[in-house]
């Protein structure tokens, strides 16, 4: 054991002391090539000047001179080269020196064949001092007398071919590859310079993105690693919306007589830089394509996006490598950057790429007062525009109601749906006025949009009670019922025709729901009725909805209130189920909260990632008391007079049909809101009034278990209590 130990130990001297004796040679090598170079330049052809090179440095020159030729000036740099490979390689010889020195030997040959004059065989030109010398003039002599001038020729040509791959260490295949690959970078360099023009247009329209070199092998190029070699990565970095670029277009919408629109400086400027290490970018492409590469798989970055939220990195694969791979590797990439968690979007719409999306360290806060002042929602020209927040590249969200047309929002709570709630309220309070739009707001847990009570957009106060709540939904789907009937009569087919053709302008509703999970557990198959119905017919007659909860569950978000209910936003969820109760797909599940959130508009090919924008209870304060100290009044319709009653369950209303409908009653023996609505011809909120006043004056029996009624009064009853009602 001991005489092993003490080989090993020799050993490692030895290798120290060889290490220690190729470094000085380097250093003697060095200094002689340095000697050489000097003594090149300061050599004049007189060997009797030796003032600046001394006699050695004047012999020597000519003894290479006579050795060498007129390649005497590339003996300095062979062994400078040869000095550099000592002092790095630490070793004497290698396939890289031994490829350079056959290069030179080869070129030295060319020399003695290509540059002597006729009448001379190439040892007399070397005695004369022309071509490559004695050295290049002998390997030709020899050569030229073995295998001719034609033969020498190819032999010279397959040598240096055979030299340069001794001397790059490399297949020949990807050098070429390589070398056209930069031509190709060179190339795109020099077009912005070459077709300025066209370049300027494209900056114009989006800012370019900034290179960054990554010290990393294509790993998508075959061919061994070559550690000098650099490609440039685009990396997008998003800056946040500036407000005063675009405020003064706030003030150019077409304003409305009496409503004036609220300033955009009543909400609070975010003003937050988006700083980024782009080191720390260029280490977490390296982690991304060594632990890939550890898994056998070839991919190279091309693109990054940083985001308000999350960096999105751009991964092209290698032809061959399928995205489930790439997908089965969630965990491990997690792992390797030390994320709190990452989503993987295979392959990303509209590109053959495949994005990678990291949580950022620190997520910037997105502003509505942003949104708002952007061209995107100033420029839009539907009242029904709504502000959600930023994508992953920066790009201010911008949706419209109208083409959604009804909207789902579902999350875990505190994942931002109230706040996305608002900020909806709030776009429509700004792009609207209140004869354009009308509000129906749905709050069971009378805390989140109670704020919006007094605003002239309501059709009523917001509702508060799930009861209530039902009886509204039933309100509005006769309000449905009534704007087809008038449809039909003026021979349109939408609201905006209607509105053209018509002296009568009717404004849109939106009606918003905050917790759906509350009205379906006090009545469900009313609710979920009313929904569906609105849901299938109320887009044409400009009735939206916008329904939002916080427990997603199948019970809840039903199958048939997903299926008409084409447009969704998810927010932070527990579980993938919950995701794919909202989604169809897994995803939400891996978002990070605080207003991260995946939208799916119908028509889209898949949902996609937004950051969702941020109001604080100040601003919706200070937006709702400008919209409330205007004093507006709006004129109400008797159908919309007689739902809201039946909405806040007022009992001071008398019908001019009450009478008429106790009369049916009495003669049909039936209590029933249909049959009133047939006999009547009045619709359903109206018919279902009139049964309710009939049970508070104890007309009617209030319902039992298979809710049915009955009728309390006969004949001379009804006529003792007419003949009352008429002489009040």
């Amino acid at each position: 054991m001991k005489k092993k130990q003490a080989q090993e130990q020799a050993k490692i001297e030895k290798k120290a002391r060889s290490a220690v004796r190729e470094e000085i040679s380097g250093i003697l090598l060095l200094a002689l090539s340095v000697f050489l170079m000097v003594a090149t330049l300061k050599y004049k052809g007189n060997p009797q000047d030796q003032e600046a090179i001394g006699i050695i440095g004047t012999y020597l020159i000519m003894g290479l001179e006579k050795a060498t030729g007129a390649a005497l000036p590339l003996v300095p740099v062979f062994l400078f080269l040869w000095a550099f490979h000592l002092l790095v390689a630490k070793r004497y010889w290698s396939l890289r020196m031994g490829g350079l020195a056959l290069v030179s030997v080869l070129f030295l040959t060319f020399l003695s064949i290509a540059r002597i004059p006729g009448g001379m065989d190439s040892l007399q030109a070397a005695a004369a001092g022309l071509g490559g010398g004695y050295l290049g003039g002998t390997v030709a002599y020899v050569l030229v007398h073995l295998l001719g001038r034609i033969g020498t020729y190819v032999v010279l040509v397959f040598g240096l071919t055979l030299g340069v791959i001794m001397a790059i260490d490399q297949p020949l295949t990807a050098v070429v590859t390589k070398s056209g690959s930069r031509v190709k970078k060179w190339l795109a360099a020099l077009e912005p310079l070459l077709f300025y023009e066209a370049e300027d247009e494209v900056l114009a329209k989006e800012p370019a993105a900034a290179p960054i070199p990554v010290n990393k092998e294509d790993a998508a190029m075959p061919g061994p690693k070559d550690e000098t070699e650099y490609r440039e990565v685009a990396i997008r970095i998003a800056q946040p919306l500036s407000q005063q670029a675009f405020e003064k277009k706030a003030d150019s919408r077409p304003e409305d007589s009496e409503y004036r629109r609220p300033p955009l400086e009543l909400l609070s400027p975010v003003q937050a830089e988006r700083g980024f290490n782009k080191n720390d970018i260029k280490e977490s492409i390296k982690v991304l394509e060594d632990t890939f590469a550890n898994f056998g798989i070839k991919v190279k970055v091309n693109q990054v996006s940083c985001g308000p939220a999350v960096t999105r990195y751009e991964l092209q694969p290698a032809p061959g490598v399928k995205v489930s791979k790439i997908i089965g590797l969630a965990d491990d990439l997690q792992l390797s950057l030390a994320a709190p968690g990452i989503r993987i979007e295979a392959p990303i719409p509209g590109k053959s790429a495949i994005g990678i999306e990291v949580p950022n360290e620190r997520v910037t806060r997105v502003g509505l007062r942003n949104l708002l002042a952007s061209p995107e929602f100033q420029g839009h020209e539907s009242p029904l525009a709504v502000g959600l927040g930023e994508d992953i590249s920066g790009n201010p969200v911008i949706l419209d109601l109208a083409a959604m047309p009804h909207l789902l929002i579902a999350g875990s709570t505190g994942s931002g749906k109230s706040v996305c709630l608002n900020c909806i309220i709030l776009s429509l309070l700004y792009g609207a006025s209140p004869d354009e739009l009308r509000l129906l707001l749905v709050d069971p847990k009378m805390v989140e949009l109670t704020v919006y009570n007094g605003i002239p957009h309501l059709l009523a106060p917001v509702i508060t009670d799930p009861k209530k709540a039902s009886v509204g939904l039933r309100w509005m789907v006769t309000e449905m019922e009534q704007r087809y009937q008038k449809f039909s009569e003026t021979g349109v087919r939408d609201i905006y025709r209607y509105n053209e053709v018509s002296g009568e302008q009717l404004p849109f509703i939106v009606i918003v729901i905050d917790e759906l999970a509350d009205l379906m557990t006090i009545a469900p198959v009313e609710v979920e009725d009313s929904i569906c119905r609105l849901a299938q017919m109320a887009r044409a007659a400009g009735i939206h909805l916008v329904v939002a909860t916080q427990r997603p569950s199948v019970d809840v978000v039903t199958g048939i209130i997903k299926a008409n209910i084409p447009s969704r936003i998810a927010f932070a969820v527990s579980s993938q189920s919950d995701s794919r109760t909202i989604l169809d797909m897994a995803g939400a599940e891996k978002l990070l909260g605080r207003g991260d959130m995946l939208v799916y508009p119908v028509g889209a090919p898949k949902p996609f990632r937004v950051q969702g924008a941020f109001v604080s209870d100040t601003d919706i304060e200070a937006v709702v008391a400008f919209v409330r100290q205007q004093n507006l009044t709006t004129p109400i319709r008797e159908e919309q007079d007689i739902g809201m009653d039946m909405v806040m369950g007022d009992v001071g209303y008398q019908d001019d049909l009450f009478w008429d409908a106790v009369k049916i009653f009495l003669q049909s023996q039936k209590v029933s809101v249909s049959l009133l609505q047939r006999k009547l011809r009045i619709g359903y909120a109206r018919a279902a009034r009139l049964v309710d006043m009939m049970e508070e004056r104890g007309i009617i029996s209030p319902p039992d278990v298979n809710k049915k009624r009955d009728i309390l009064i006969d004949e001379e009853q009804f006529a003792r209590l007419y003949s009352n009602d008429n002489m009040c």
